[in-house]
């Protein structure tokens, strides 16, 4: 008599009940997250999978289960050797956001380790990876072994996903931009969460942006998302907070690579535009609270502008920069980064009160320059970008500056001035500035 064999279960078969609107097994999606990783799910089944998951969507169960199996995929980073509450954050991203480079020395420097691994800039949205590597010599390839022992070390790392880390997401994120699914919320919670889950975190802050600069335009959508990324760090037994924070405008007053870690050095002297710092804020303050290193939003909050004002936090970005083979005398001398020497200011034609700055033909002007990328494989200039925008509710003269635009080709230089003069209005009448953080989720 032949041995009992377990049923074997065929990829069409998931794809089918999946496609019928039924809810997928813990075995299920762990044997469509295995062999994605293994390859012995071909890429259109997968594709189609992905498809039907998009239009049947899934509970958060399923859900649950997925990132699980996601983030079990690959490596799981051990931190347990690093002393504290480790806490990291996430964006989903938006034009201008530099308030990674901010927010995780400056949290370390109040004593909450911070393990982060971040990724890089497609379509409309910037990098946090693209921006560090503009540091001449910064390392974002970090192995797991050297991205713990530095946690322990500093107390903080920003690396990028390794070939260690959930290995599925890598071939599905692929899949995704290739077939229209990117937008299905509970592929964007599995991916997002598998990563973070997989990076030896004790608890997790999500920014969960909407709005024109957005990647979810509506805040509808955007309160979707970080309800179920909450619930399934809450499933895993990591607590997660999110706040969701509008992007209607850019964030800061520059967009780029380069650029943008000026400003962040310029946040860290204590010189940071004041939305930037609001929101960097507003998301240390819920880092701190869960890493226990302050029992109210108020100690949370003074122990981070302490940490500004007596440079501390400084002083851990040079130690950041340094560990990750970076020249930390950027910090000093901002002619240390890559520098674009065509330089255009795109001025006001009419005195008034800035009614509109729209996030999304500023970036589409810095793609066009080449601060970002179009696809996966584009490579990325960290020298060009836009700097001195101007913000909604302040006042410009007749010729006053809205923005100055840096560049290393005159032709594009040209196109990205074409592409930001409707992206200003300016009216008679004063406008009140957009309100930026929305609502805490926990």
């Amino acid at each position: 008599m032949l041995p009992d064999m377990a049923t074997p279960v065929f990829p069409q078969a998931i794809i089918a009940r999946k496609r019928d609107g039924f809810v997928l097994t813990q075995e299920e999606i762990a044997d469509f997250v295995r062999g994605v990783t293994n390859g012995e799910w071909a890429d259109y089944q997968a594709s189609a999978l992905l498809m039907a998951v998009y239009l049947r969507g899934m509970t958060p169960a399923e859900t649950s289960c997925l990132t699980d199996a996601m983030m079990r995929s690959g490596a799981i980073a051990d931190l347990s050797s690093v002393p504290g509450i480790k806490v990291d954050k996430h964006s989903t991203g938006g034009v201008g956001d530099k308030v990674s480079l901010i927010l995780a020395p400056l949290v370390a420097a109040c004593g909450t380790p911070v393990p982060m691994i971040s990724g890089r800039g497609l379509g409309h949205t910037g990098g946090t990876l693209d921006k560090l590597e503009s540091i001449p010599g910064f390392r974002v390839d970090l192995p797991l072994a050297a991205y713990t022992a530095q946690i322990r070390r500093i107390g903080v790392a920003m690396i990028g996903q390794t070939a260690e880390i959930a290995p599925a997401d890598r071939r599905l994120y692929a899949l995704r931009d290739v077939t229209a699914t990117v937008e299905s919320i509970p592929l964007i919670c599995a991916s997002i969460m598998s990563k973070k889950l997989a990076e030896g975190i004790d608890a997790l802050v999500l920014d969960v942006t909407f709005g024109r600069g957005a990647f979810m335009k509506e805040k509808s959508r955007a309160k979707e998302l970080a309800a179920a990324m909450v619930a399934i760090g809450r499933a895993m037994e990591k607590p997660t907070r999110a706040l969701l924070t509008s992007m209607d405008q850019p964030l800061g007053r520059t967009v780029g690579d380069a650029v943008e870690v000026i400003e962040s050095i310029e946040a860290l002297k204590g010189r940071g535009p004041a939305d930037v710092m609001e929101v960097t804020f507003a998301l240390g303050v819920q880092m701190l609270q869960l890493g226990k290193a302050a029992s109210s939003c108020t100690e949370a909050r003074a122990r981070l502008e302490k940490a500004i004002a007596d440079g501390s936090a400084l002083a851990k970005f040079r130690e950041l920069i340094a560990a990750q083979g970076g020249d930390p005398a950027v910090i000093d001398d901002y002619t240390r980064l890559p520098h674009a020497p065509l330089v255009r200011e795109l001025t006001s034609p009419a005195a008034g009160c800035v009614t509109d700055v729209d996030p999304m033909a500023v970036a589409r002007a810095a793609l066009l320059l080449g601060a970002g990328r179009a696809n996966v494989s584009a490579a990325v200039d960290h020298a060009v970008g836009i700097t001195g925008l101007v913000k909604i509710g302040e006042t410009v003269p007749h010729g006053g500056r809205l923005c100055t635009i840096h560049a290393n080709d005159g032709t594009l230089l040209t196109a990205a001035l074409k592409l930001l003069e409707p992206a200003f209005a300016v009216g008679r009448d004063p406008v009140e500035p957009p309100v930026l953080i929305d609502e805490l989720i926990e």
